[in-house]
């Protein structure tokens, strides 16, 4: 039974739906199927004014519905190439133009953060936002010491936003795992969860503070990525202050181009940061759309907004790390052998079969340019192939699939010539040898040396147990032999008495049949 509360909720999406001007897709859900006729006795109906593009309609009911919508308006504008160009140019500006909420309300929350007055905290400080997005916006201003800042506020109310959709997600969910059987290889509910906890940890700004700063230890003196200072004096839950950065957008094509910078070297620096965060590091930046990326001319990255960051388990990192190697190398043996050890595919799977799905998929976008292919067409066969072979989405790998999906996409705008291939495979391949070669055995020991060294002491002793044991299993052994010979002969002796008696018995009967 669906809560009142979800209820409510779902009706609510659809309304705002119809209100700016989406009955289109509101009338053919079969929540208002019935009752479509219905909706001509509405003055809205008949009194709207002209309708917009659609792309600013969708913008618009994104913005109306919420930070998760507005987030998934984000993640789709990233990827320029799945939409029809009026929407993505509308989706685009939900990255960091979303309508602000008040000064005044975010003057008060970083006063009560604080436990001091704004003038107290700041020299100076911009009541008008820099930048708004789905969870927080952000403010310029002067520390007393002289150094430039921006402060991050999150928006009021948030987490009861979030949770009322992530409820209706779940309630949505478990619908479909219950009627529909993609639903449950593809574990709706669990991807749920995940989104869940990345989403109320992007809540925390303190949390966020602490990714920023592990990243930057991560980059420190990085000439491909450069990661803001964060003025821990001045952070709490609901308030972040960093250090202000200049860059060009990465979405300004235009400025970068007339600012002299070298988008083929950016292009392939984007692909060796995400690699090197994932498999060097296991600490990847999950939300990189074009809102959160800047550019230091020519070549250098600037991120900023550390609210989603991802990891792996050393199970998931190598077997990652594996597939992509294999998938380079064109091995998709390997590659449908590993799917099937890992448990992301049935093990009853035929390896030969899978492999020719694989190569089917995976052979016409070998060796091209990413401006050649079309990734629409390719997660449908992708789909249509793991269905097929009833493959099992893995919710802890959502995060880094999407945050590829978001490389691939910057690189078509930056270099659509990128050979993604040619430029992610050396990376791997050092990964492999650093990680896995002999050098990095020896590496190993030694680090783990001193654990082992801390235990010589006991050595003499526990070997002495060990010895002391073994000879009383051999003893125990040596007795249980000495009982097995006993129950042997026992049971020799009784098996010839017995075939004896047997033929005695036999004689006799024999005898009195004849006499």
């Amino acid at each position: 039974m669906i809560h009142p509360k979800v209820l409510i909720r779902l009706i609510h999406i659809n309304w705002v739906m119809m209100f700016h001007g989406l009955d289109e897709f509101v009338l053919k859900t079969h929540l208002f199927r019935p009752i479509r006729y219905l909706v001509y006795l509405s003055p809205h109906y008949w009194f709207k004014k002209e309708k917009e593009n659609r792309g600013v309609r969708i913008r618009r009911t994104l913005e109306d519905l919420g930070p998760i919508y507005v987030k998934f308006g984000q993640a789709l504008s990233t990827r320029k190439d799945l939409l029809p160009e009026d929407i993505a140019n509308e989706l685009v500006k939900l990255q960091d133009k979303v309508p602000p909420f008040d000064s005044d309300v975010a003057i008060e929350i970083i006063e009560q953060s604080l436990a001091m007055s704004v003038d107290e905290a700041f020299a100076e400080f911009n009541p008008t936002p820099l930048a708004s997005a789905s969870v927080a916006q952000v403010h310029a201003a002067v520390l007393h010491s002289g150094e430039n800042v921006v402060v991050k506020v999150l928006r009021p109310e948030m987490e009861a936003r979030i949770q009322a959709d992530v409820n209706l997600m779940y309630e949505v969910a478990k619908f479909a795992e219950r009627f529909w059987d993609d639903a449950r290889r593809l574990r709706a509910v669990e991807v749920v969860a995940e989104f869940e906890k990345t989403t109320l940890d992007e809540l925390d700004l303190v949390r966020e503070a602490s990714n920023a700063a592990k990243l930057r230890r991560n980059f420190k003196d990085s000439d491909s990525l450069y990661i803001p200072d964060i003025h821990w004096n001045y952070t709490r839950k609901k308030i972040m202050v960093m250090e202000r950065i200049h860059g060009i957008p990465i979405g300004d094509i235009p400025m970068l181009r007339e600012q002299g910078a070298n988008f083929k070297s950016l292009a392939e620096r984007g692909v060796q940061i995400f690699f090197t965060q994932v498999f060097r590091d296991n600490f990847f930046h999950a939300d990189m759309h074009p809102g959160n990326i800047f550019v230091e001319i020519p070549d250098k990255y600037i991120a900023v907004d550390f609210g989603i960051m991802g990891s792996l388990s050393l199970t998931d990192q190598r077997y990652l790390a594996e597939n992509f190697l294999a998938f380079f190398n064109r091995d998709y043996n390997r590659v449908a052998q590993m799917h099937i050890e890992s448990g992301w595919v049935p093990h009853t799977t035929r390896i030969e079969d899978f492999e020719i799905a694989i190569r089917s998929v995976c052979e016409p976008i070998f060796e091209k340019p990413l401006k050649d292919i079309s990734f629409g067409l390719l997660l449908l066969r992708l789909f249509q192939t793991a269905r097929r072979f009833d493959m099992v989405v893995q919710p802890q790998l959502v995060l880094l699939q999407k945050t590829l999906l978001n490389i691939e996409g910057l690189g078509r705008d930056l270099y659509p010539e990128l050979d993604l291939w040619k430029t992610a495979k050396p990376f791997l391949e050092d990964w492999f040898h650093q990680r896995l070669g002999p050098k990095a055995k020896i590496k190993e020991a030694l680090k783990k040396f001193p654990e082992v060294a801390e235990h010589f002491p006991e050595i003499p002793n526990l070997l002495f147990q060990a010895l002391d044991s073994a000879a009383n299993a051999n003893r125990q052994l040596s007795a249980h032999n000495e009982e097995m010979e006993l129950i042997r002969k026992q049971l020799e002796k009784n098996y010839k008495g017995t075939i004896m008696a047997i033929i005695i018995s036999a004689t006799l009967l024999g005898l009195t049949i004849l006499f």
